[in-house]
Order: structure tokens, then C-alpha cells, then sequence
């Protein structure tokens, strides 16, 4: 089965390359990566497992952290 969440997890790597790997700055795409993992989880399962995503423990705790200390890239442009 291919991965659902293959093409977020190739967005941050490009914008990492692109921005000298400069999380700041792919901050957009990180979070459309968590999304699409957190909407897999809900529909699999927190026993499915995908090499593109998080555990489901490790992403809630990614997830508190940016709600936290929200990185907003077009701050630090």
C-alpha cells in the first residue's frame, strides 16, 4: 500500500534542501505533514504504522510543541 502522507514528507525534504535546512522555514509543510499523519492515524489506527509519519506518541508531542511555540515562517523571512 503506497504511503498516504509519501508526498508531505518529499515537500519538507525539497524546502529543506531549498532553504540550506532552515526548519523555520518549511514550517507550512511540516504541518501539512502532521495533519496528513494525524488524519491517518484516525483512520487506521494508532497501531498502523507508515515510515513517513511519527509514532502516534511522538506526533502529539510534535504537536503540543508547535501549539506552544507556533513557528510561522513568513516571520522570519
Amino acid at each position: 500500500m503506497p504511503d498516504p502522507c509519501k508526498p508531505q514528507a518529499c515537500a519538507i525534504q525539497a524546502c529543506l534542501s531549498k532553504t540550506g535546512f532552515n526548519e523555520s522555514k518549511c514550517s507550512q509543510v511540516i504541518d501539512q505533514l502532521y495533519e496528513c499523519c494525524t488524519k491517518f492515524y484516525q483512520e487506521k489506527g494508532p497501531d498502523a504504522r507508515t515510515p513517513c509519519c511519527p509514532v502516534p506518541r511522538l506526533l502529539e508531542l510534535k504537536l503540543e510543541q508547535r501549539n506552544k511555540e507556533p513557528l510561522d515562517a513568513r516571520l522570519l523571512k
